[in-house]
């Protein structure tokens, strides 16, 4: 299993570690906070107290090409960005860094960061949709434009076959997974006869404004 390395422990960056933990990974915590990372010590393979800008320390704890980096240093961009080149240098081949904003991620992006993510944007993102598509539980994006969508379906859907829903010629949508929701059992790319009950999700894949007009 890859190891990962968390650097800067606040809220964001602790629950990650708890995250990762949970399910298993090898996940070295670094902060040059000792509460902080006292927070994580019986988590994290190592919890080790750093300042994650300084070059020496970051060469001592060994970091390997195939290591997962995470920088969480809420809007300190120059922290960010000094340990984004320091990475690069090591060739590190993931690189995910946490941004306040467009700005930010614009800047860490040129310096190398292989994926930068704005949690407040995304939260609201989120939030929105679920507003927009109240059956919508989760989303994986695939482009700017095309999701891989897990739905509860519609009312009208219930008792209806694939074939009598549509999908592809009413939303240009397609059916690609159904899961049980009690029994966690997948039926991938279901066939055109499978009928679709109460308590199963879609997972559907599309374009974001043809899922949106599911009701």
């Amino acid at each position: 299993m890859k190891r990962c390395i968390v650097i800067g422990l606040g809220i964001f960056g602790n629950n990650i570690v708890r995250q990762l933990s949970e399910k298993g990974f090898d996940v070295i915590a670094i902060d040059k906070s000792k509460e902080a990372v006292q927070g994580v010590r019986d988590l994290a393979s190592k919890a080790i107290v750093a300042d994650g800008t300084d070059k020496e320390i970051m060469d001592q704890i060994g970091i390997h090409e195939d290591d997962t980096v995470i920088i969480s240093f809420g809007e300190d961009l120059a922290a960010a960005t000094l340990i984004t080149l320091h990475l690069r240098q090591l060739n590190v081949k993931t690189i995910i860094v946490k941004a306040p904003n467009e700005e930010h991620k614009m800047i860490l992006e040129k310096v190398g960061a292989t994926d930068v993510i704005i949690p407040e944007k995304e939260i609201a993102i989120k939030v929105a949709r679920s507003l927009i598509s109240p059956n919508v539980f989760d989303y994986l994006p695939l482009s700017e434009d095309y999701m891989i969508y897990e739905m509860a379906p519609p009312e009208s859907f219930l008792g209806k076959s694939i074939a009598d829903l549509k999908l592809r010629s009413r939303y240009s949508v397609m059916v690609i997974a159904v899961k049980d929701i009690l029994s966690d059992k997948v039926v991938t790319l279901p066939p055109a006869e499978y009928v679709i009950k109460d308590g199963q999700v879609m997972i559907l894949v599309g374009k974001v404004s043809d899922i949106e007009k599911i009701h």
